[in-house]
């Protein structure tokens, strides 16, 4: 997505609305031939349900520990995991004030959840019945609500994660999306409690929820998501703190040995009251140093220089 308004971000724009709208519109032509073919029970299409169905069902009903371990797995991808999945990722797009976003994967849900039911109240088909169940569903057959709520979910969830991640984090996203979308699919015929049209029609409207709902956000508010996926984007980044280290050094403590250095330092000329340019300073008025005029003379003479005279006092 482009976030300016130059002429390239129009065109992509458009694209990006135009792709929408193919998705949905393609999805609805593809849904509503499995429907009329599900509806006038094509033969070839029966039989195919039939025969998936019934050689799956046999070999649940013979390895159970195998069926145990398919309805774990189908329970935990079910419609309400889904629907919550994607309820946390809207209020948390809420909060950190991606509104457009938050109500985006909100209407996936809604739309999605309502529209489910709205078409198995449409078609009411009937569900597989057998004489030694492995598991049990209510409501009727198509579509598959499982199937639809599980591609759903994970689109929206890829999709909000498309622009955070690089080509590998994408590759990997998408890969663990079709492996879930397909595993609970292909659970809820294992099973018996779907027919594998069933399974396929749930899909096809998926697709047609996901490109539909955001047609329609796109014409309702023009750029509104690219925007809101920036704003993630920013709110989301790694921070960095910068460290300044003071340009100031600590003040040193005294040590023992800096004052033995400095005994064995050599004096300059301030150290014996030498002004500047070799002058020594007036009588009576201390000098740079710490020596005045006189003891330098004393000390010269007697190798006292330095020492303090304890003769006059």
């Amino acid at each position: 997505m482009h976030l300016t308004n130059s002429t390239t971000s129009v065109t992509a724009r458009n694209r990006s609305l135009l792709r929408d709208a193919a998705l949905a519109a393609g999805c609805a032509a593809l849904f509503g031939l499995l429907a009329a073919l599900v509806t006038s029970h094509w033969h070839p299409l029966i039989s195919f349900d039939q025969e998936w169905i019934g050689e799956l069902h046999t070999y649940a009903r013979d390895h159970r520990i195998w069926t145990a371990a398919v309805q774990t797995l189908s329970d935990i991808g079910g419609t309400i995991t889904m629907r919550t999945l994607l309820g946390i990722a809207a209020v948390w797009l809420w909060l950190i004030g991606a509104r457009v976003l938050a109500g985006w994967v909100a209407a996936q849900t809604l739309v999605g959840w309502g529209g489910q039911w709205a078409l198995k109240l449409v078609f009411d088909r009937d569900r597989p019945a057998f004489s030694d169940p492995v598991s049990h569903a209510g409501g009727p057959a198509f579509p598959s609500g499982h199937a639809m709520a599980s591609a759903i979910t994970c689109a929206v969830l890829v999709g909000l994660l498309w622009y955070r991640v690089r080509r590998r984090g994408r590759i990997a996203a998408c890969a663990v999306a079709a492996v879930t979308v397909l595993t609970i699919g292909w659970t809820r015929v294992a099973l018996g409690v779907h027919w594998p049209s069933d399974v396929l029609g749930g899909w096809l409207a998926a697709g047609f929820v996901l490109g539909s709902v955001t047609t329609v956000i796109e014409l309702w508010r023009p750029g509104a998501l690219a925007r809101d996926v920036r704003r993630v984007n920013w709110r989301t980044r790694p921070r960095v703190q910068r460290v300044i280290v003071p340009s100031v050094q600590p003040p040193r403590t005294a040590d023992p040995l800096d004052d033995a250095l400095l005994d064995d330092a050599p004096l300059d000329d301030a150290s014996y009251g030498v002004g500047p340019h070799g002058s020594t300073p007036a009588e009576g008025v201390p000098g740079d140093g710490l020596l005045d005029d006189g003891a330098l003379d004393d000390g010269v003479r007697d190798g006292t220089a330095g020492r303090p005279d304890r003769t006059s006092r």
